[in-house]
């Protein structure tokens, strides 16, 4: 338990540094675009690219995928029965709602989780390739169901690096291929920037959007706190409930599957409730409420399930 809690403070330490040098004008709090796109655009997919092309295939493959998309089907289902069916809210807008309830930040937060507190990143692999390749493209078809999204929705994957990433580390993985190691060294290199500078940008993010102004909720708060306790709690829980008592899963593989449950809404959702114009404050305050609640919330799971 002292080591995964220790692995959790090591995590919360950089990302409040990145706050702190926010805080001291050191960096603004624009700068996070900055940094998240290193991250995002740069250093992550090479260290998913290293990651999953020196995994054990078993990992990939794990149960701990199935939990989470058992976790996700019950907390999106629940959202779209009180929101379209009690609430009358219209379908763009539910869909932005289900998103925020139980698309994970698998990227930013995930991947440092899956190395530094589990002990291997090829764990968030399956379930940042799910997200990627299966939910998201869902959504756009359904939140513009012209020809345009559907082209979208096609060349979505290809256009991510992530999923890009992770898909041509799998193929090494498959096939045993290596690349030389005049090739890896600047990629390893790479790819040991991606934890601290999305940690950085974590924790900037925070400062930033404590500086920025309050939005007012315009009527949603029935709306974001059921986005809130469906995310924060309801979607551990199944995940937790499914791996256990399902699956019959224990130790690190329980412990993964709720860890990865408990991770936060992902930034995503509010850049694609920017670009449909629909959802924009649910998304945000969804982003951001799930954010601050997620490291209490994931370091008591790491002390009672580590």
């Amino acid at each position: 338990m002292s080591g995964v809690v220790a692995a959790f403070a090591a995590l919360v330490s950089v990302a409040v540094l990145g706050y702190v040098v926010g805080a001291g004008g050191l960096l603004r709090a624009s700068d996070e675009l900055v940094l998240s796109r290193l991250a995002f655009f740069v250093a992550t997919p090479a260290l998913m690219f290293v990651t999953v092309s020196r995994a054990d295939l078993g990992i990939l493959l794990s149960p701990v995928l199935l939990t989470e998309v058992v976790a996700v089907a019950c907390v999106q289902l629940a959202y779209v029965l009180v929101a379209k069916l009690l609430w009358r809210r219209d379908r763009r807008e539910t869909t932005i709602g289900a998103l925020a309830s139980s698309y994970v930040n698998a990227g930013n937060l995930g991947v440092p989780i899956s190395i530094y507190v589990l002990g291997d990143g090829a764990l968030v692999a399956p379930i940042l390739l799910f997200q990627l390749i299966v939910i998201t493209p869902i959504s756009f078809l359904i939140l513009d169901k012209g020809a345009r999204s559907i082209r979208s929705a096609l060349l979505l994957p290809i256009r991510n690096p992530l999923t890009v990433a992770s898909l041509l580390g799998l193929a090494c993985a498959l096939t045993g291929f290596s690349l030389p190691v005049t090739v890896m060294r600047p990629i390893e290199l790479l790819g040991g920037a991606a934890i601290p500078v999305a940690l950085l940008a974590y924790g900037l993010s925070l400062y930033g959007s404590q500086r920025a102004p309050t939005e007012q909720s315009g009527g949603l708060g029935w709306d974001i706190g059921l986005v809130v306790a469906l995310k924060s709690v309801v979607q551990p829980a199944i995940a937790y409930l499914t791996a256990r008592f399902a699956l019959g899963l224990d130790d690190s593989a329980l412990l993964a599957a709720t860890l990865f449950a408990a991770l936060p809404a992902a930034q995503n959702i509010y850049v694609y409730a920017v670009n449909y114009d629909t959802g924009r404050r649910l998304a945000r305050s969804a982003v951001l409420i799930t954010t601050v609640l997620s490291i209490p919330i994931m370091t008591a799971i790491g002390a009672v399930l580590g």
